[in-house]
């Protein structure tokens, strides 16, 4: 679904699962569109979504068909990526190329850039290299023998430096703040493992089969530990505590940080109520349209939650892989991971400070935001 082809053309991932429909996916293509206003390119947003379970083993075969039927607009418009439960680097950019596309970001160049070929083979070049790029600096990945690539680690680093601007900005520290992470897959294992590198405690992580909990913290290497030993996009440790016990206990730890990473359209009124009631301070959405408002942006939940909290959007917390695929069309870039990771962080601050001009209060941070990003569009 493409929301306009503005700047001529139009951007956003590839997104599966059993029971997506056409409002899930309209609603988030109008978040793109609105995260490009921080992120950049400044061109209209779009989505894929495919109603279907990501665990049959057909899958590939309907990303293949999907792709070889747009792959028209994905030279010309429309750029795509990966999105819940499909993965960029496995799947996004060997099928593409299958179907003829040089890069999932090609309809981007084309109709926004406009290119010369020689300048359009540079900046793919860029792009190629540049999203599954080897993270080779050891503040930046868990494990730099175990290859984690920039398209692994760049949201969750965005969501936990979104936390850490946050504070500075208006006038704090992360260092010793509790957190809350919920989803435990590429989003949210990396926020809690830069969170904890910041120095805030995580205090719960709930994932879609349990989670773990530990009210004084974990230490920084035992959330190393719970990333590196994950299975797949899930938590998986020894005492894993049951989802259900889970989803009854962590709504009432105590904590001022939230990172809401799982699926979209989770959290309920009474959840977030409760974590308010126990002094939380700041909500850094990892998911897009995090709360189970049925309206496209601003619902009754998101817009209570504002009110009462420091809830930073997902269009500045999220934008880390948005922002990555801006970088790398830009004009011959730096390549080093110091230069990718500070940039998608410098973008979020830039955000965030902007918002802290127009509104220095700590509520209604995502209402203001909102306001700044709509004058862009309008």
């Amino acid at each position: 679904m493409i929301n306009s082809l503005r700047g001529g053309a139009a951007g956003g991932g590839t997104r599966m699962r059993k029971g997506l429909d056409i409002n899930e996916v309209l609603s988030l293509a109008k978040t793109m569109e609105v995260k490009f206003t921080v992120s950049g390119p400044a061109i209209g947003g779009a989505k894929s979504g495919i109603n279907f379970d990501p665990k049959d083993p057909r899958k590939k075969g309907v990303l293949e068909r999907w792709y070889k039927a747009v792959s028209p607009l994905l030279k010309s418009y429309y750029g795509t990526g990966g999105d819940l439960n499909v993965d960029e680097i496995h799947e996004v950019i060997p099928i593409t190329e299958a179907s003829g596309v040089w890069h999932p970001q090609e309809g981007v160049f084309n109709g926004h850039f406009q290119p010369t070929e020689a300048d359009k083979i540079n900046r793919i070049g860029q792009l190629r290299q540049g999203v599954i790029k080897v993270i080779e600096n050891p503040g930046f990945s868990p494990d730099v023998a175990r290859k984690y690539t920039i398209a692994d680690m760049i949201t969750g680093y965005g969501v936990a430096e979104a936390v850490r601007h946050y504070y500075e900005i208006y006038d704090g520290s992360i260092v010793g703040k509790r957190a809350v992470v919920q989803g435990f897959g590429n989003v949210g294992s990396a926020a809690a493992y830069y969170l904890a590198q910041m120095g805030a405690k995580v205090v719960g992580i709930i994932d879609i089969s349990g989670g773990v909990i530990n009210e004084k913290g974990f230490s920084f290497e035992e959330i190393t530990n719970f990333f590196l030993t994950k299975n797949g996009n899930t938590l998986a440790t020894d005492n894993m505590i049951p989802f259900a016990e889970m989803n009854e206990r962590i709504w009432s730890l105590q904590t001022e940080i939230f990172a809401p990473c799982a699926a979209s359209r989770l959290i309920t009124q009474d959840q977030i109520n409760q974590l308010i009631e126990t002094g939380l301070e700041v909500i850094s959405c990892g998911a897009n349209v995090p709360f189970a408002d049925k309206e496209i942006f601003f619902g009754s939940i998101m817009e209570h939650t504002d009110e009462r909290v420091s809830l930073i959007p997902d269009f500045i917390s999220n934008c880390g892989m948005a922002r990555v695929f801006a970088y790398f069309m830009e004009r011959k870039v730096q390549m080093t991971d110091e230069a990718i990771f500070s940039d998608t962080s410098n973008i979020i601050k830039k955000a965030i400070q902007k918002v802290y001009d127009k509104n220095p209060k700590t509520t209604e941070l995502s209402k203001t935001a909102f306001e700044i990003a709509l004058t862009q569009l309008v």
